[in-house]
Parts: structure tokens; C-alpha cells; sequence
């Protein structure tokens, strides 16, 4: 397949529900369905971790969390274990970022970049400590101003992601042509749909909140009980903030619409590729970091296994490409490294054997790896660890024990239950399949000794900021802010 440059275009928090090409009856996103349209859509993709930091780890290494050990959003990929910008520039390839990384700090030549430009990374290098203290939940009080605060509106979000835009356009313009004698690579990273759940007046007047459908599961006699989601549910205790049924629908309006914004984000950089004429020369991925339970469930936010939020978008698009195309096999976000290189022609390195991903060029023309494909959660509001696995039409959910505590694990059948609305677990009828989901997700991680090395790793640098006490004196923030903004820190209540 020919060697192209490659843009690589990331939201945040875009649940993969939410968008014209995957259904949804409302929500208006028609460039990310034209680029579906001319090129393929994998519909069974994951995030490898639910939460930020970790996830975008796992999309520069093609590493696990496990692997890459960036555990929360406090411990930050610093350039190692290596990723595939770090490849790309060695292999002479022009390799640039603009917006959102989540990386420790900026230093591009050690985080796998010649330029980051605009770049937004860990709130003051120490990101969210909270996170660490997972032994007695903290509570995030903060998380409460997510149905207050739901509205037309700009936020230091909306008009950051405006000047990634202005930033990536001009790159197209300006730089791209400087780099012509062998492909580069792109990386854009915006932050919508991610709250504050504040959409611009024109996006958010596309959805009436008196017009939208109702949160799945949302009545608190419907929501299930689990006893890892419980407790998840109170330290993130963003639904405690809604006051009323008009509130919770202000709130699906403003994510509705800041997703059709951001759908306007990626036609204006799309719509510089078709100007330019670049699109016989260049693929483009789109994808996000996670999705956003958006109230299903009584749940907000992300940091569940849940398809709302461990399912993302994943869009392939250019030469080589077919066209209207929809794959099902399980993709993940690790599998960016390789489609990285592949797309830009770079040959594998030796040191990259053990990844486990595949290119997406590769599969989208026929490749079907026989695999599990991991998610793994070790932040905020997690007892314990979490791991995810899809394996053929199942998705086992397993939870460490810790302590005395030790949640029961789940299972649905995403053929015939893709809302996942019966937990077949507890179903002794399917005993066998969670013997073989359970021996498929020991033959990629140990989840007894994974929980206990986050733990270790966690305990590290909660001593390095002087212990339990000392943090939770420090409150809680709500969301990194973009540059040049002060984060807004919360004080803990019980």
C-alpha cells in the first residue's frame, strides 16, 4: 500500500453513539459522516483506558497501561517507552502535534515530536493527585456543576479548540508544502465534546432540551447496582448536581451540541485537505481518547466499562482505503502505532515486536487478528482495578479484589445486547463462557499483580507530595485547563 502523509485527528470524550454514521436519531455530525462514508468505520472500537492520561499513553506506545504503567491522570507518558512519533522522526518524517497531549509537560523531541504547538498537558507537570487516593474514595465535589453549569455558551474549551483550528488550517497551508520530499504526520488534539457541558449558542440551538429522548436507565430504580459502580457513582458524584429533569436534558443539549461543534472543527480542517488537494496524498484518522456515559445509568463522564465509555469512534479515511465500508473486529487505540508507520512507510523496529496492535490499514483490507482487545482503569473513583476485554460477541468485565472487597465480575452479549441491559454473569448457563473470558484476559494481564503495581506506582507519588493528607488538603480540580488558564480547584467534602 503506498506511503501517505497521515492526520490523526483526536476529540475527547466523544461517545461512539453519538453521531449521524453511527445511528443516532438526533445528533447532526455530517462531516464525520462524509469521512466515514469515504472511508471505513470500525464499529467495535475501544479506548484502552477510560480516563484521559492513560489512554493517550496507550495511542503514542501501542502499549497497554499496564505496560506503559501511566496509570491516572497524575502519571504521564514522558517520552518512554517509545512512541510512534518518536519512529517516525527517526525515520526522517516530519512529525508535529497541535492541542491537547496530556503528557507530563513540553519537551517534543522527548515526547516524540519535532513541534508541539498549542499544546495542553498536565495541570502545573502534577496533574490530578486526587486520583491516586483510592483505598477510601475521595469525593469530587467539583463534579456537581456539571447540570448547573449546562448551556449555550462559550468556555476556555470552545475557544481553545477555535484556535487549534486556526493553528492546524494554517499548518496545512504553510508548512505542509515545506515537507513534500517524504510524507509527514499530523496529530491534532481537541477537546469537545469533553465538559463543561457549555456548547456555542448556534450548536447548542440544534437540539431543543424539551425535544430530547430520555438517559438510558437513568430513573434511580432502574439504574443496575453493582458494587464497583456504586461506589464509582458516589466519589464521581456528578449527578447529585442535577436538581431537575430539565437540568439533565440542558446537559444532554450542551453535549449534543458541543459534538456537532466539534463536528464543524474536523469539516473546516477536511475541508483545507480538499482545497489543498491533498487528499490523494494523505489518510486521516479520527478517533477519541474515550466516550461520556451521558447520564445513562445515573452515570456522567467516563471511567466505566460500559460501551458509552469505553467505546470510541474510529474513522479511516484516504488512499488505499475502501470506501463505506463498516468492520466490526475490535480495534483499540493501541493500534494507532502501527497504522502510523504503516501509512507513512516506515518499517517496523525490532524493539516494537511484542506490541499488540495491528495497523487499521491492514485490517481494513481484509485482516481479522484473532485477539481480545483490552481496556484497563486504575484512576480516580476505582477501588480496584478494572479490565475490559471483547472477546468475539462478549464483553467480560473483571474487577481485582482488594482487601475485603471483592466486586463480582460481568458479562453481556454485545450481538444480541449491544445496550448492555442484561448482565449475564450471574447466569450459570455462561459459566463456561466467563472461563474462557477470564483465561483470555489472565493471557494479557494478571489483574491481581497489574492492580498491585498501579497501587505501588500510586503510593510513589502520593508520598512525593506528601502523603494522603497533604493531597486531599489540596482539593480537587474538574478538567485540565487549556494554556494560559488557572485550573479551579474544589475543597473535599465526606
Amino acid at each position: 500500500m503506498q506511503a501517505t502523509n497521515l492526520i490523526v485527528i483526536l476529540s475527547d470524550e466523544h461517545n461512539p453513539k453519538v453521531a449521524g454514521h453511527a445511528g443516532h436519531p438526533i445528533v447532526r455530525t455530517p462531516n464525520l459522516d462524509a469521512l466515514a462514508a469515504r472511508g471505513t468505520r470500525f464499529t467495535s472500537a475501544y479506548t484502552n483506558c477510560p480516563i484521559c492520561v492513560p489512554a493517550r499513553a496507550s495511542l503514542a506506545t501501542g502499549r497497554y497501561v499496564h505496560e506503559h504503567r501511566c496509570w491516572d491522570n497524575a502519571i504521564a507518558y514522558r517520552g518512554d517507552p517509545p512512541s510512534w512519533g518518536h519512529r517516525t522522526m527517526a525515520a526522517g518524517h516530519r512529525t508535529v502535534s497541535i492541542g491537547k497531549l496530556h503528557y507530563q509537560d513540553s519537551e517534543p523531541q522527548r515526547n516524540g515530536f519535532d513541534e508541539e504547538i498549542l499544546p495542553m498537558h498536565i495541570v502545573n507537570g502534577t496533574g490530578d493527585l486526587l486520583g491516586l487516593i483510592r483505598d477510601e474514595l475521595p469525593r469530587r465535589v467539583g463534579a456537581m456543576k456539571l447540570g448547573p453549569e449546562a448551556g449555550p455558551g462559550e468556555s476556555d474549551y470552545t475557544r481553545y479548540d477555535r484556535d487549534i483550528v486556526v493553528a492546524a488550517r494554517r499548518w496545512l497551508r504553510e508548512e505542509a508544502p515545506k515537507h513534500r520530499d517524504r510524507p509527514w504526520v499530523l496529530y491534532i488534539g481537541m477537546v469537545a465534546p469533553h465538559f463543561p457541558l457549555i456548547a456555542p449558542q448556534q450548536f447548542y440551538d440544534l437540539y431543543p432540551p424539551a425535544s430530547l429522548p430520555w438517559p438510558k436507565l437513568y430513573g434511580k430504580d432502574e439504574r443496575p447496582r453493582h458494587p464497583f459502580i456504586d461506589r464509582q457513582r458516589r466519589s464521581m458524584c456528578f449527578d447529585e448536581g442535577f436538581t431537575d429533569d430539565d437540568m439533565v436534558r440542558r446537559a444532554l443539549a450542551g453535549y449534543f451540541g458541543l459534538t456537532s461543534f466539534m463536528d464543524d472543527n474536523v469539516g473546516q480542517i477536511l475541508h483545507e485537505v480538499e482545497t489543498l488537494g491533498l487528499w490523494d496524498s494523505t489518510r486521516v484518522l479520527y478517533s477519541s481518547d474515550h466516550g461520556d456515559n451521558l447520564g445513562a445509568r445515573g452515570l456522567w463522564g467516563k471511567s466505566t466499562m460500559y460501551e458509552e465509555s469505553a467505546g470510541i469512534p474510529m474513522l479511516l479515511a484516504g488512499p488505499g482505503i475502501p470506501a463505506g465500508q463498516q468492520v466490526a473486529a475490535p480495534v483499540s487505540l493501541v493500534d494507532v502505532f502501527q497504522t502510523t508507520l504503516d501509512a507513512l512507510g516506515v518499517p517496523p523496529h525490532e524493539e516494537d515486536a511484542d506490541l499488540p496492535g495491528h495497523s487499521l490499514l491492514a485490517i481494513a483490507s481484509g485482516a481479522r487478528p484473532v485477539r481480545a482487545v483490552l481496556s484497563e482503569y486504575h484512576a480516580a473513583a476505582a477501588p480496584s482495578g478494572a479490565f475490559m476485554i471483547r472477546h468475539g460477541q462478549y464483553k467480560y468485565i473483571h474487577y481485582a479484589a482488594f482487601r475485603d472487597f471483592v466486586p463480582p465480575p460481568m458479562l453481556f452479549d454485545l450481538e444480541r445486547d449491544p445496550e448492555e441491559l442484561v448482565d449475564l454473569a450471574p447466569d450459570p448457563r455462561f459459566a463456561d463462557v466467563l472461563a474462557q473470558c477470564r483465561r483470555a484476559l489472565q493471557s494479557i494481564a494478571d489483574p491481581q499483580a497489574t492492580d498491585a503495581a498501579a497501587r505501588a506506582d500510586q503510593q510513589v507519588y502520593i508520598d512525593r507530595h506528601g502523603g494522603r493528607d497533604a493531597i486531599l488538603g489540596l482539593g480537587t480540580f474538574r478538567y485540565t485547563p487549556p494554556p494560559g488558564v488557572e485550573a479551579q480547584y474544589f475543597a473535599r467534602t465526606p
